[in-house]
């Protein structure tokens, strides 16, 4: 029997960042890193190989060589079962493998809905992130004219565009009044609707999906209203379930979302077991409920908490809750989201304030690639904490996102934004005198000087 000091089942981004991580804060310790596929793709990069990028060769994590370079021993195999009581695990491969600390890291799978007529039909696919699938999709996408993108989350938007490009007729279907307004509120949501309109992508909104027409292969899509649209391929971007049958096999307690219960420092309740990712447990850093966020920035703070608190809990080294921080790009236009949107707040009992600004990301304005920066601010309304932010803009848009996301984790207040000291540069940022993101706040602060 083979034997290490820190198991870590899955390499992606959770898996990763938790090996390397821990072998940084444990450099003392073995670790031994499994993983189902020797190419790992870079998450967020997928939508790209259908695109922008020449092939999926070009979107891999380099996990085999960052492993090798810290110490890490990387296999390539499959734990099809884990016995806590013994703390072995058994590989597809034949290999029995004893731990000391275990770090469940295996990610999540496309949803595919079971009552969705004709989802098994050729040329009906879902993205997973496995290299040898998304191979053969881009190869079979390549006789097909025209696409239906059912869901028009931030997956299905950039794989709309990247389609697009690729000469596609691309229609994306969203259930909901509006693309991405989960993630952004309607006043933003328009606006990256007006500019996927204007690039090509036909959209329709407030009807779902009924049916996928065709006898064997795809000829269709039936919507809820009954419209029928002609289509050659179907791609199912309706989100992720955690995958989680191997640590429920195993008696590991799962919540009734199907995700591994963790606490705030990514243990199981299973001593000496720990979880991050897309399969673990998340809770919302305003709203404390849990939520089902799945995204690689969340799954690598998870990651990083893990491998800090393997052998001993630091106490101040915690994960206090996803604030679901996420930018993406539509040609030169990047918008990003932080937090909170308006409309969940409301939901959620939350009085709010906002602030909406729109000016310049560089300045002066004739600067060449000067971009147009709009800058929506929530913040609670008596407190003045801020709890959310939505950003469109140029390619600052990302970095101004990140800004939000550090101001809701510190819990900062509109009034310390204000104070805030910023570094400008013409070439770089907005002007001082109106940086969107300060004049966002100072809209919030006359409203709640004006309420007392």
């Amino acid at each position: 029997m083979k034997s290490t000091d820190v198991l870590i089942i899955g390499g992606s981004a959770a898996g990763m960042v938790a090996a390397l991580t821990g072998k940084a804060n444990w450099p003392e310790k073995s670790f031994t890193l499994i993983k189902k596929q020797k190419e790992m793709m870079v998450p967020c990069g997928i939508p790209y190989i259908f695109g922008t990028l020449e092939s999926s060769n070009q979107n891999i994590m380099p996990v085999d060589a960052m492993m090798e370079k810290s110490g890490i021993t990387s296999l390539v195999d499959e734990v099809i079962s884990i016995d806590k009581e013994t703390k072995r695990v058994t590989t597809a491969g034949g290999d029995v493998i004893g731990y000391d600390k275990l770090v469940i890291a295996t990610g999540s799978t496309p949803y595919k809905a079971k009552w969705l007529k004709g989802s098994d039909k050729e040329n009906v696919f879902v993205i997973p992130k496995d290299k040898v699938y998304l191979d053969e999709m881009a190869s079979k996408l390549k006789g097909c004219k025209r696409v239906v993108v059912i869901g028009a989350g931030f997956i299905g938007v950039e794989f709309s565009d990247e389609l697009n490009k690729r000469g596609h007729a691309v229609t994306l279907v969203e259930k909901l009044p509006n693309i991405l307004s989960l993630a952004f509120d309607v006043e933003l949501s328009v606006r990256i609707e007006e500019l996927l309109t204007k690039r090509g992508v036909h959209l329709v909104t407030g009807n779902g999906i009924s049916e996928v027409l065709g006898e064997n292969k795809v000829t269709g899509v039936r919507l809820e209203n009954g419209e029928e649209l002609e289509a050659d391929a179907v791609i199912l971007s309706m989100g992720y379930k955690p995958q989680t049958k191997l640590a429920r096999e195993a008696g590991i307690m799962i919540d009734d979302s199907g995700f591994i219960v963790v606490d705030e420092f990514m243990r199981t309740p299973t001593p000496d077991v720990f979880a991050a990712g897309d399969c673990a447990q998340k809770r919302d850093f305003i709203t404390r409920r849990r939520v089902p966020t799945m995204l690689a920035s969340t799954a690598c703070a998870e990651a990083r908490i893990a491998g800090m608190n393997l052998f001993n809990i630091h106490v101040v080294k915690h994960f206090n809750g996803t604030i679901a921080i996420y930018s993406t790009a539509i040609d030169d236009v990047g918008f990003g989201t932080a937090g909170i949107t308006e409309a969940r707040a409301e939901m959620e009992g939350i009085a709010t304030h906002t602030g909406l600004f729109e000016g310049i990301d560089r300045h002066p304005g004739n600067l060449p690639g000067t971009h147009k920066q709009l800058v929506k601010l929530i913040s609670a309304k008596y407190s003045g904490v801020i709890i959310g932010g939505e950003v469109i803009g140029g390619e600052s848009a990302g970095e101004l996102t990140n800004v939000i996301g550090l101001a809701i984790e510190n819990k900062m207040t509109v009034n310390s934004l204000l104070a805030s000291q910023i570094g400008t540069h013409p070439c770089l940022t907005a002007s001082p005198a109106a940086y969107p993101l300060i004049k966002a706040a100072e809209i919030i602060a006359a409203k709640m000087r004006k309420n007392g």
